[in-house]
């Protein structure tokens, strides 16, 4: 696969764009964090539901959308750490439960506002509960994990920060390596992407992370770090390879258009969708437990 200049600077500066927000938004507090994540959660599933409505021929009420997007949001909202507070109020103890209910009530007022319901699709749309929201909820208590067992000042950003640039890395160099060498396809689903280029993300992923986190950082063991790498380029490239079935079934090139070069949320965050589960085990399971 040629490198292609114009797409890769186009690509490069709305990457340089998008990183500035992220970054912001990881970094700064646990509100800027709350707030990017919450923004990334309905952006996700709007286009989500789009992709299952092209798929099955079918159209959401607004309602439906509305419905699903909000009892998501109460699922996300349920692993707010205690730092989330308004006035004395906890997000988790008195927020969560009330947007999940006016979730629930909004979709069923829109069955009954829908002619047809095509049970096969609203029940496909209900799995964007697990895949998207369940996900971004994963991510807020990755980051309450670090406050929580260190209560130092990066480690409650260490997980996150360290997620979403072994995402950035793995595609970077994945993107580059297969434009340069790539000849061998990974999969029907995603043409585009070859052994030479996967390999060679998960690569530098790993180095690059590993490197960065424990040798300048010093934070958690080399193994950690490489176990956490690993882990999340993997299972990132299959959240990539979903999203892109999606796409295919449904026929459209990008999940959205809110990034040129880069496509919509999902385009941007479908690995992520992967990779925070499979984080989150990880730490739960091994470093939670040494």
């Amino acid at each position: 696969m040629a490198l292609n200049s114009k797409n890769f600077i186009t690509r490069t500066i709305t990457a340089i764009v998008f990183a500035a927000v992220m970054l912001a938004g990881l970094l700064w507090n646990h509100w800027s964090f709350l707030i990017l994540f919450s923004i990334i959660h309905f952006g996700c599933w709007w286009e989500f539901l789009s992709l299952i409505g092209k798929i099955h021929n079918t159209s959401f009420h607004i309602n439906t959308r509305l419905g699903f997007m909000l009892l998501g949001f109460g699922i996300m909202l349920w692993f707010c750490g205690p730092v989330y507070e308004i006035s004395g109020y906890g997000l988790k103890q008195n927020f969560s439960f009330l947007f999940s209910v006016a979730g629930f009530i909004l979709l069923v007022v829109s069955i009954f506002q829908t002619k047809r319901i095509k049970l096969k699709a609203f029940g496909v749309a209900a799995l964007g509960l697990l895949y998207i929201s369940l996900s971004w909820g994963l991510m807020l208590d990755l980051r309450n994990w670090g406050e929580f067992y260190y209560g130092r000042e990066f480690w409650n950003k260490a997980l996150p920060f360290g997620l979403v640039l072994s995402i950035w890395t793995n595609d970077t160099m994945a993107y580059i390596v297969g434009s340069l060498i790539g000849k061998t396809p990974f999969s029907k689903i995603s043409p585009k992407k070859t052994w030479e280029g996967t390999i060679g993300g998960i690569f530098f992923c790993v180095i690059v992370i590993t490197c960065l986190f424990y040798f300048w950082w010093n934070i958690f063991s080399w193994k950690d770090w490489i176990a956490i790498s690993l882990f999340t380029a993997i299972s990132g490239t299959f959240g990539d390879l979903l999203e892109s079935q999606l796409k295919r079934l449904a026929g459209v090139k990008d999940s959205g258009n809110i990034m040129p070069g880069h496509g919509g949320f999902l385009d941007r965050f479908d690995s992520m969708l992967f990779a925070i589960p499979a984080l989150w085990i990880y730490v739960k399971f091994f470093i939670s437990n040494s």
